[in-house]
């Protein structure tokens, strides 16, 4: 078996919320294996992994660009969220977010650009602020989406200026529609990805891993309250729609009309337009997400509550 040490259970625990002791637990009956011990924690009904996977602990700033049919995002981390109210750093994330749409968010690429006003690269430039500001700074991801014909629009939450912000989005509309009515679309659907955080466009996009392991999740919780094979069965497939929409884009709840589906909404707008409407895809960006911070004093809290070595 495994030695289950006080950082894997800190890191399971900033992965699930779930109690230290229950983590202790999940790691030791999974051979410190640390999927299945999310899993574990799942069907034991100990932890929300898929809601809490996402939680910021990272700072900076998400900025977005739109040109054209064509839009750019681009997630750059920094130490602490003083650097984020840097004038120089939000200069620094505005230029980049407009310069990866022109390398398709290729970051190596983006790195080589010039740096608009400066005699440097946008990468030389990134080393620069580090060594001015005092903070390690990374380009973390960045993506590009586009359509032809149609409109690709953004959406900043707690903007700190135009365009950069803690969640930024991108919502693309394929269509030869008006493009002010596409606009004012695809806006409000980019607000509500930024609200909905949903991982998939449509059905057929969610891959077959997460929906196995997610019906197997299911199954198990229900064998273990005792239900029979047929009914158990039933009820994944009633757990499966549910999951469906909670995740995927097209079948969430619509946060400004609940009564209606994404997919429906834009149905609708369609028909109002005059001309097809296709909801052709979207990227969301929350700052930080899936990156955990250092907690200096936590595994020596976790050793002493849980008896496991540090």
């Amino acid at each position: 078996m495994a030695e289950v040490t006080s950082q894997m259970v800190k890191d399971l625990r900033e992965k699930t919320g779930a109690g230290m002791m229950d983590c202790k637990k999940a790691l030791a009956e999974t051979s410190g294996d640390m999927e299945a011990a999310i899993d574990w924690l799942r069907k034991k009904g100990l932890s929300a992994a898929a809601k809490k996977s996402g939680r910021v602990a990272a700072e900076g700033l998400v900025g977005v660009a739109t040109k054209g049919n064509a839009g750019a995002v681009v997630e750059i981390n920094a130490e602490t969220d003083f650097v984020a109210r840097n004038v120089l750093f939000q200069d620094f994330v505005d230029h980049a977010a407009k310069l990866a749409l022109e390398v398709k968010g290729d970051i190596e690429a983006l790195k080589g650009k010039p740096h608009p006003g400066e005699s440097r690269t946008i990468g030389e430039q990134l080393t620069h602020l580090v060594a001015t500001i005092g903070e390690n700074m990374a380009i973390r991801r960045a993506a590009v989406v586009a359509v032809d014909p149609g409109v690709v629009t953004s959406y900043v939450h707690t903007a700190t200026r135009p365009g950069l912000g803690r969640i930024g989005v991108l919502v693309a509309l394929e269509s030869a529609g008006d493009t002010e009515k596409l606009t004012a679309l695809g806006k409000q659907i980019a607000m509500h990805v930024a609200a909905a955080n949903p991982q998939f466009l449509s059905i057929a996009d969610v891959d077959n891993a997460s929906l196995e392991r997610e019906k197997a999740i299911y199954r198990d919780q229900a064998a273990a309250a005792g239900k029979p094979a047929d009914i158990v069965e039933k009820m994944v497939t009633g757990r499966v729609r549910k999951y469906y929409e909670e995740v995927v884009l097209l079948e969430q709840n619509y946060i400004m009309d609940d009564k209606m589906k994404v997919g429906a909404v834009v149905e609708k707008a369609a028909k109002d337009i005059g001309v097809p409407v296709k909801l052709a895809g979207f990227v969301r960006y929350g700052l930080g997400e899936g990156i955990q911070k250092e907690e200096k004093d936590f595994a020596a809290e976790v050793a002493a509550v849980s008896g496991v070595k540090a």
